[in-house]
């Protein structure tokens, strides 16, 4: 037993160093970025640093779950760290910004791998009654990541290098594949699927031509450009084409009857906006700091601190009303608004704004995205039925995580294009200094502070405007997201989705579960909450077992079915000593329930008390169906019920002290 668990510890552990660099990633670049430009120039390509790496995750992410289904997780585990290794290194070892965001889209396909196998790795070793708890832990490396990224990103440029932003990936993910490869059972059993390759590749294509097309029209490229206009008709030709694909495919990455669905339709629509306007910050308030206040990376990271600790708080805050309450409507209302004034206030700041405005205004963007990011992911998985629940809520996240590359993108076309106006207008009223290359502003930013203080300033102020613009823009996107949102009705709210899941409200990939396995994520977190109060007392008195205390109870739940059983061993199982267990078994052996062996070590149910075991079992299972009740009925449900209630009742974690 002792083996077991520290197996166990380990591979924990492993799986959670994996989500951690792959939910870092999407945040330690932002307060790099600024330094990155300015050792390999290409400022407006810098949101393709941030947009690589979510797309591929983003796009891929239905394919490593079905592939990890279908041909073992371990060994596509295994893949996805190898492919997020290689890509780091090669981000580190970029010479070009071109470089760049091609490893940093090798690297976001590993990376989507490790978020959404991590995951369905824990539902494999952790046995059900523990899972509650270990899910809370991958939630809490989501919560750590969207805090400790843009800190960590600055502490690595100002004392050793932007490169280390990634080389740091190295070591950590080289323990983490060295663990899972020595520790990491096989799985024997395989699920066999029909995966939609054709929708998966119809879906990502179409994506990536409509950001490719919003990243250059109006910049690299006029409107009027061929390129512009083929990119926009390769994405209506290829969105045309999923659409006939994904009402004929046998599995469909996203079946297009749930836009039939207004709530899911509205959700996923406020989803990509709330996108939009988190990671549009993310990237591009780092380079405010930096340039237009002469901000180290590392205090960039700081100064991003309120918007994230609004976001968590909120978030947590959020899913714990609606829990308690069961009421969700007004939070994404309420919380659209207050993020559109938070990117308003921000559109406002100039190079003399106080760092004291700025964090106050970065406060009420979190808050605001706080409470809507965990509340849509609830809202949708409440308004679909079981058949749709696991590609309702990965197309909940899937539209999150859209949006935020498009916000990069767009915003980023935004950015480059007020700079370059502003530019042109100051270049035209002043005379510069001998040998000075005004394109140098654009590729280094850091040259502005090198300038004669009155140049300078009309530099900075340039750049203060066109990242202003950047939340200018952002602000009405926001509000439109606030306007949808009243769209969305509230409905009676299911009890297992009440069960909320911080890490994907916070902006994580999608675990890419099935149906039956989100409701078996939101019955164990029930259970485990019901299971720690008083649960075995309510329990005997429903099996009729009266005078039996909570802790005999236990006991004949643990033994049922079991045959004998050491005394011993019973003990070591509860973490007890044999002294202290001793006197409920004499009484369960008193009541005839339970006999001892001839010498004394060993316990077994007597017929009387397999009866009451299957009595507590039946009342257990009882309250579960209870709890998926207002799913429906549905055969592989019912045969949860029949494989999960045996494994909560009488866990180790439960006996009554």
């Amino acid at each position: 037993m002792p083996e077991r668990q520290k197996g166990l510890g380990l591979i924990i552990i492993a799986l959670m160093l994996g989500m951690l660099l792959a939910a870092l990633d999407q945040t330690i670049v932002a307060t790099a970025l600024p330094t990155i430009v300015s050792d390999l120039g290409g400022l407006e390509q810098l949101s393709w640093v941030v947009t690589g790496y979510l797309l591929a995750s983003t796009v891929t992410t239905p394919l490593w779950g079905k592939l990890g289904d279908q041909y073992g997780r371990k060994t596509l585990f295994i893949t996805a760290i190898a492919i997020f290794i290689v890509g780091s290194a090669l981000c580190g070892l970029s010479q070009s910004m071109g470089q760049l965001i091609a490893f940093r889209s090798l690297q976001g396909l590993g990376g989507g791998g490790l978020m959404v196998l991590a995951q369905a790795i824990v539902g494999d070793v952790v046995p059900p009654r523990e899972r509650g708890r270990y899910q809370g832990f991958f939630g809490a490396v989501f919560a750590v990541s969207s805090i400790i990224g843009p800190l960590l990103g600055g502490f690595f440029v100002d004392h050793l290098s932007w490169h280390w932003v990634f080389y740091i990936n190295l070591p950590v993910a080289a323990v983490a594949l060295a663990v899972i490869i020595a520790v990491l059972p096989g799985r024997s059993t395989r699920t066999k699927h029909t995966i939609d390759y054709a929708g998966i590749v119809l879906l990502g294509g179409a994506t990536s031509c409509l950001v490719l097309l919003t990243t250059w029209g109006g910049t690299t490229y006029p409107w009027s450009d061929p390129l512009i206009w083929g990119l926009g008709l390769a994405a209506v030709a290829m969105l045309v084409a999923w659409w006939f694909v994904e009402r004929r495919a046998a599995e469909p990455v996203m079946p297009p009857r749930l836009f039939a669905t207004r709530t899911f339709t509205m959700s996923s629509a406020v989803g990509f906006v709330v996108g939009f306007g988190m990671f549009g910050a993310l990237t591009y308030l780092p380079l405010f700091m930096q340039v237009v206040y002469g901000a180290s990376a590392t205090l960039s990271g700081i100064h991003l601190l309120p918007m994230m600790a609004g976001m968590l708080t909120m978030s947590i805050v959020s899913g714990q009303v609606i829990s308690r309450y069961g009421r969700y409507r007004y939070f994404p209302i309420v919380g659209t608004a207050v993020a559109t004034l938070g990117l308003f206030l921000l559109s406002r700041l100039t190079e003399n704004s106080s760092t004291l405005v700025m964090s106050v205004d970065l406060l009420v963007l979190g808050v605001g995205l706080g409470m809507t990011m965990q509340v849509l992911v609830i809202v949708v998985q409440n308004a679909v039925g079981y058949e749709d629940l696991g590609v309702a809520t990965s197309g909940a996240t899937f539209f999150r995580l859209i949006g935020g590359s498009f916000g990069v993108a767009v915003l980023g076309s935004v950015f480059t294009a007020t700079l370059n106006d502003d530019l042109r207008q100051v270049l035209a009223g002043v005379r510069l200094p001998a040998g000075f290359d005004p394109a140098m502003v654009q590729s280094d930013p850091t040259i502005i502070k090198r300038l004669p203080p009155a140049l300078a300033a009309d530099f900075l102020h340039v750049y203060a405007d066109a990242i202003s613009s950047v939340f200018m823009v952002a602000a009405p996107i926001m509000l439109l997201g606030f306007a949808l949102s009243w769209f969305i009705p509230e409905l009676p709210l299911r009890k297992t989705v009440s069960a909320v899941d911080l890490g994907e409200g916070l902006g994580a990939g999608s675990a890419e579960r099935s149906s039956l396995e989100e409701v078996e994520r939101g019955l164990v977190r029930l259970a485990d909450t019901d299971l720690s109060k008083g649960y075995y007392a309510r329990l005997g008195e429903l099996a009729g077992l009266d005078g039996i205390p909570p802790a005999g109870v236990w006991i004949i739940a643990r033994l049922g079915g079991e045959g004998w059983v050491r005394g011993q061993d019973l003990a070591d199982r509860g973490k007890v000593t044999r002294a202290e267990g001793r006197p409920y078994a004499d009484q369960l052996v008193a009541a005839g329930l339970v006999t001892r062996s001839a010498d004394g070590e060993s316990l077994r149910l007597t017929a009387e008390g397999e009866r009451a075991a299957a009595a507590l079992l039946a009342h257990a299972k009882d309250g579960l169906r209870a709890l998926i009740a207002d799913w429906g009925a549905h055969p592989e449900l019912h045969r949860l019920l029949d494989t999960l209630c045996p494994q909560l009742l009488g866990a180790d974690a439960d006996r009554p002290r």
